[in-house]
């Protein structure tokens, strides 16, 4: 049975036009619009149109508290956070690597939410999934009732959320002949896949998942989408999950300088760095109307040691 989703934010959120950052990568100024999913409630970003599944199928089930999974600056972990606070809710949030005191980032807004912060360490994905089961069975020993909730948000339940993502795309830009989103987990990419089709939707890999093409496949296909392939591009990765790129430090620069909007380093800045790539390739050619998705992420900024860097380079003074 599905069960409905638990509104947690407005919809649908904006398109906006981008002349000059579409004019900067080679494109007409009419060609380039930005779908505001980072203007989202709870914090912004991509995150909540999946939660409002997720979390409805945890408190149709009973939940007491939500456990959830991801990185040091994970955006899914800190939109838990808030999602809980908003029900009544629990949070225990079990993040891999190791937070920074000196650069809090999502780990400070996770805090004043309430959360409970369980650190894992430096592990590979195998090990966190069994801590966080470890978490939900201590929880349960407690006489709480645990939802567990995937990496990212990313199930066919979560995935949900961009299929109505999708169908506002298809009322705001229906004749968009490119979708350009980050993947991380998978989820976010295959719900627009299986709403506008694989030909439309191109995803740009940030590193996050050692398998994202079948992740996007396999979720795609759960929710009716065909097997055709899927466009994932894989060239803007790096040295690896989190670390920032030149191409991606570049992006952001020309997103803030043209347009003011503002990109982080591990998602949204790759994804814009892989349309610059697609536009120099001529994957994505002028005169071809061309969605950016917003993704969020802005507070992980303030977790990564880039922060810094970009910090001294406003104190030194113009570049």
């Amino acid at each position: 049975m599905t069960v409905a989703p638990l509104p947690l934010s407005a919809w649908p959120t904006p398109l906006d036009p981008a002349p000059r950052l579409a004019g900067a990568l080679g494109l007409h100024p009419g060609d380039l619009w930005v779908k505001r999913d980072d203007l989202t409630d709870l914090g912004g970003g991509n995150k909540v149109r999946k939660l409002e599944h997720l979390v409805a199928e945890a408190v149709t089930g009973g939940a007491t508290v939500l456990v959830t999974s991801g990185g040091a600056q994970s955006n899914h972990a800190r939109t838990t956070a808030a999602a809980a606070a908003r029900l009544g809710l629990g949070a225990v949030l079990v993040l891999a690597g190791t937070p920074s005191a000196e650069r809090p980032g999502n780990l400070a807004l996770e805090g004043l939410l309430g959360a409970r912060v369980v650190t894992a360490g430096d592990v590979d994905s195998a090990a966190l999934e069994r801590r966080v089961e470890e978490v939900a069975a201590r929880l349960r020993a407690d006489g709480e009732v645990p939802a567990v909730l995937p990496l990212g948000g990313s199930s066919p339940t979560g995935a949900r959320g961009y299929l109505t993502c999708a169908g506002e795309l298809r009322e705001q830009a229906p004749d968009a002949a490119h979708v350009v989103v980050a993947v991380g987990s998978g989820g976010t990419m295959a719900g627009l896949v299986a709403g506008l089709g694989g030909d439309r939707v191109l995803g740009v890999d940030t590193g996050a998942v050692p398998d994202p093409d079948e992740r996007v496949a396999g979720l795609a296909a759960a929710l009716g989408a065909s097997d055709a392939p899927n466009r994932l591009r894989h060239d803007q990765v790096g040295a690896g999950y989190g670390v920032l790129t030149a191409a991606a430090a570049a992006a952001m620069r020309t997103a803030a300088r043209t347009e003011g909007l503002l990109l982080d380093p591990v998602y949204t800045g790759k994804a814009l760095a892989g349309l610059a790539a697609a536009v120099g390739d001529g994957s994505i050619r002028p005169g071809e109307r061309t969605v950016f998705v917003h993704t969020g992420g802005l507070p992980g900024l303030f977790g990564h040691p880039v922060a810094a860097g970009l910090a001294a380079g406003v104190l030194a003074g113009p570049t």
